[in-house]
């Protein structure tokens, strides 16, 4: 038997933002300054809310523990998570330890964190990627209002991550015949977009990703960037080598097709700056990501890797 979690309710298309009711007495997490965060409030139309604008990038466990102690006792009705995968994890952990309703609204298209129940936070200084049916949005809200004035690099980073995710999930071990459909109808639908300067349409690509792989998982290439992820490479950028070699390694169906719009995209290649060697030890470590890759994998296979992503031999 094969299960299949995706949130309750998932409102998408243009003026969903707008469209959506939202619960009076809702604390509303995010990154962004009060300049653009209340912008988004405004078109959202949302009365009577709270707001933590503190969230860093990639944020820590702490910083949950924050949010939950400043606000346990001002008996809000819901979590808002708007913004990118950070306000969305933080809102992921902090709502399912104060029990209450969590919306998950991406202002930002790559993560799928809005569909999945994977949680990524720093815990001791280092990214952990958490896995609980708790985590999984009561409701998603999806809206391509957000393109609109989004920096070019952060666009391109968080396509890379969703093309990503949909291509390491099709060729997950722990796929189904559902999940690889989801998968390869997410890619199909960023590479048109990317081939083809289709920007619009890279937040439904990206929720179908979210709906496939949060299902299964992601393989290689997500081990392999987290290594550079802490030297401080965004992680859509640290995909766009490390998905490409993964691929490459792997023999994907999807390679070709993945290196093409990874060139389109225009990134730069990455050299890590730790030791191979060192750097291969702590991928090895990965193994939610590494024993559902579709090829087993020793440590010689990830010095391999690393090798070429320094060389930038794709």
């Amino acid at each position: 038997m094969h299960t299949v979690r995706i949130p309750k309710v998932i409102q998408f298309g243009e003026n969903a933002l707008s469209e959506a009711d939202y619960p009076k007495n809702a604390l509303v997490v995010t990154t962004v300054p009060p300049e653009l965060s209340s912008k988004w409030l405004d078109r959202m139309g949302i009365q009577d809310y709270l707001l933590f604008d503190k969230v860093q990038p990639e944020p820590s466990i702490e910083m949950v523990n924050q949010v939950i102690s400043e606000y346990k006792d001002k008996k809000i009705s819901a979590m808002i998570g708007l913004g990118g995968g950070s306000s969305m994890d933080v809102v992921k952990y902090a709502s399912s330890e104060m029990n209450v309703e969590k919306i998950l609204i991406p202002t930002t298209f790559g993560t799928g964190a809005e569909m999945t129940t994977y949680c990524v936070l720093k815990i001791d200084g280092k990214k952990k990627l958490l896995r609980e049916d708790r985590f999984l949005a009561d409701r998603a809200v999806i809206d391509s209002y957000f393109m609109d004035g989004t920096p070019e690099q952060v666009i391109k980073s968080s396509v890379c991550d969703a093309c990503a995710q949909a291509t390491e999930g099709y060729d997950s071990k722990l796929g189904n015949d559902l999940t690889r459909t989801l998968c390869k109808q997410a890619f199909d639908v960023l590479h048109d977009a990317i081939m083809n300067d289709k920007p619009e349409n890279y937040p439904y690509g990206s929720m179908l990703s979210g709906m496939g792989f949060g299902n299964c998982s992601t393989t290689l290439g997500h081990a392999l960037s987290y290594v550079f992820s802490n030297e401080g490479v965004p992680h859509g950028y640290s995909l766009s080598s490390c998905t490409t070699v993964a691929h490459k390694f792997n023999k994907s169906i999807f390679y070709d097709r993945f290196k093409e719009a990874i060139e389109k995209l225009g990134f730069d290649k990455l050299k890590l700056k730790a030791p191979i060697d060192e750097a291969a030890d702590v991928v090895m470590t990965d193994k939610g990501h590494l024993d559902p890759n579709p090829i087993p994998i020793t440590k010689e296979h990830v010095v391999q890797c690393l090798n070429d992503i320094n060389d930038g031999n794709w």
